[in-house]
């Protein structure tokens, strides 16, 4: 994997080590994650993450262990590090940082006190809630160890103030249990009880959203580190809270073993193709059902089926996990309801709301079938597919439906966005997109050819989804081509000055990147030319992937930042996405342009934001400031597939 480690330079400067954040996951959903100067900047951060229900159904649990040594003088030197709302940041454990390391996808902290040096290394069991924190003293010393435990229970989403109820800590053997659903163990455990008020996240701060919390302060574990090698070391666990789990730093050699292993399987052909697929390892889980899925993004996002299906074939086909993917694409069928598939349980219920989803869907079983020749999964899903198309030529949700006259696929209903354009402001759509999406006709035009092959292979009889596919690609060719020199982002969209439903539609040429996937797709309606392609690039292509709005269109805006409303008005109005690499990409090789220098800034990326992984999205404009989730699957599963291809 690439080498990602820091000096005292940017451990010690207090911008640069906050504004780089590492990601443990437990395998369910759950996770530690924090920053490589130990700074907590969300609301999200925290050494036990606990997966509820579903992946977004998260609590946080431990909020942090913070280090404070007594030397052989009786002087005490405090690690840690929290921001106040005073603006204050005390204590200012960073300073004493040397080096952080992430190896094997685990961190290291060293810091340097004088002659005293000491390690931290961090882990979470795989496939249990549980972390371990181990403390080894490399030079220096005897000096006393003492790690005060800040904890909270919460909903991640959340904070948890000091005029409600009192944390209910109880003692037990070797430390504590807290609100009855995480415990502590570790030596010396000597409680507390306190509140910390006032604690600031900087990040939420610039989300726009309330920035500031109080934590308890539980108690406080201790040892002595006598010679370099002794180690002090704390597991804290949820669920089975009378299972002890194995010692801290097996649970260590263990979370490493198996991230090796995980590099291994997906045989990668390089050190950055390694560090995608430990990443994209984050992003599969099994739930509480025992059940594969797919967490879109962390720290906040659970399961997307959109997502999930744009993500498939490069977390699952290019890392050696097809059986794992089987198993998913079943289960997923299974949610399929008048022709679409389920969208989201984030929100605790079943959700039908995407154009798109599906048809991601009809492409992942395709790109299944082809690349391991599992033939059974196709005919064991042929009649819930065939079912799909049925349901879209008939009609089904929110206006989804063939238009007979062109056989390509309209959309749209009063309040709804239902491709992947899908921000609101105030429950009003930003990019409703109604009529006839060029990315949503590419994947109707793709899926039919994908089902009509695997209807082949099955022995029967494919005219009828060939006929379909003839009509729509002829009318997508003669229709989606704008004088402008690009693709037409939507036909027959709503005038802008009449409602949904009034009487004049017309044709949007923004220049989007929704087009790509005309040309990118494996069964794609059109074949790309250099010309065309190029004037897309030049409009949208930045360092980390395109833009989804061209710069000179009045409704560019080139800053994702401020509160929710901000951000969710300039969300698809020129933001840069970094899974767009991935169509593309397909694009450029097809219409035979070089794409060997566009990776560069995004593999550069690996060590800026979300160390190891790739965000969710950047700036519009200069520099191109990393946005969103620190760690997206999309992202990272496409560059990975992409990469992979070139290879």
């Amino acid at each position: 994997m690439i080498d990602i480690h820091f000096g005292p330079q940017i451990c010690g400067d207090l911008t640069s080590a906050a504004s780089r954040e590492w990601l443990v996951p437990d395998g369910l959903g759950g996770y530690a994650m924090g920053t490589v100067g130990g700074l907590r900047t969300r609301r999200y951060h925290g050494l036990l993450v606990v997966p509820g229900e579903t992946p977004a159904s998260r609590q946080v649990g431990l909020v942090s262990l913070d280090p404070a040594v007594t030397l052989p003088s009786g002087a005490r030197v405090r690690l840690g590090a929290h921001e106040w709302a005073s603006g204050d940041v005390d204590p200012r454990g960073f300073e004493l940082l040397e080096r952080f390391d992430l190896i094997d996808g685990l961190p290291r902290w060293r810091w340097r006190i004088g002659a005293v040096v000491i390690e931290r290394e961090l882990a979470m069991l795989p496939g249990r809630s549980c972390v371990a924190v181990v403390h080894r003293l490399v030079a220096g010393g005897p000096v006393r160890l003492e790690l005060s435990a800040a904890c909270t229970w919460r909903d991640a989403h959340g904070e948890r103030r000091a005029d409600g109820p009192v944390p209910q800590v109880e003692a037990v053997a070797d430390g504590a249990v807290v609100e009855g659903a995480y415990r502590l163990a570790g030596p010396g455990w000597a409680p507390e009880g306190q509140w910390w008020l006032g604690v600031h996240h900087r990040e939420e701060a610039n989300r726009g959203l309330h920035p500031d919390e109080d934590l308890w302060y539980a108690g406080r574990f201790s040892g002595e580190l006598e010679r370099p090698g002794d180690t002090v070391s704390v597991r804290a666990w949820a669920g089975r809270l009378d299972e002890e789990p194995p010692p801290a730093e097996e649970i260590v050699a263990t979370a490493r073993r198996r991230n090796r292993q995980v590099v291994a399987t997906a045989k990668p052909a390089d050190d950055v193709e390694a560090t995608l697929a430990l990443a994209a390892d984050a992003f599969v889980v099994r739930t509480d059902q025992a059940a594969v899925d797919v967490v879109a993004g962390y720290p906040w996002f659970g399961a997307w089926s959109r997502d999930t299906m744009i993500s498939y074939e490069g977390l699952f086909l290019c890392t050696g996990r097809a059986d794992e993917g089987r198993e998913l694409l079943r289960a997923y069928a299974a949610t399929l309801s008048e022709g679409m598939l389920a969208n989201t349980a984030d929100t605790g219920r079943v959700e039908y709301n995407t154009v798109d989803g599906t048809l991601w869907f009809l492409h992942a079983v395709s790109r299944h079938v082809t690349v391991t020749g599992d033939t059974d999964l196709g005919d064991e899903l042929l009649p819930a597919l065939c079912a799909v198309i049925d349901a879209h030529t008939a009609g089904t949700r929110y206006g989804i439906r063939v238009d007979p006259a062109d056989g390509l696929l309209t959309q749209g209903a009063a309040g709804t966005a239902l491709t992947w354009m899908d921000a609101r402001v105030y429950g009003v759509p930003v990019t409703p997109r109604t009529g006839k999406p060029v990315e949503v006709n590419a994947l109707w035009i793709n899926g039919l050819a994908g089902l009509a092959e695997l209807t082949e292979l099955a022995g029967q009889d494919a005219g009828e989804l060939w006929r379909l596919h003839r009509q729509a690609t002829a009318s997508f060719r003669e229709r989606f081509p704008a004088p402008a020199g690009w693709l037409h982002d939507v036909l027959d969209a709503p005038a802008p000055a009449y409602p949904l439903g009034g009487a004049a539609l017309h044709d949007d040429d923004a220049l989007r990147p929704n087009q790509l996937l005309a040309w990118s797709l494996p069964y794609a309606p059109m074949e790309p030319d250099e010309a065309t392609l190029r004037r897309v690039a030049g409009g949208l292509l930045t360092p980390l992937g395109p833009r989804s709005l061209a710069p000179d269109s009045t409704e560019f805006v080139g800053r994702h930042r401020g509160g929710p409303a901000d951000r969710d008005g300039g969300y698809h109005q020129g933001t840069v996405w970094p899974w767009l690499l991935g169509p593309y990409v397909d694009a450029a090789r097809r219409g035979k342009m070089s794409v060997d220098d566009v990776f560069v800034g995004v593999e550069a990326h690996l060590m800026e934001y979300g160390l190891g992984s790739v965000s969710e999205t950047a700036d519009g404009l200069a520099p191109h400031t990393a946005t969103g989730c620190p760690f997206q699957a999309w992202s990272v599963a496409e560059l990975l597939r992409v990469r992979r291809k070139s290879q």
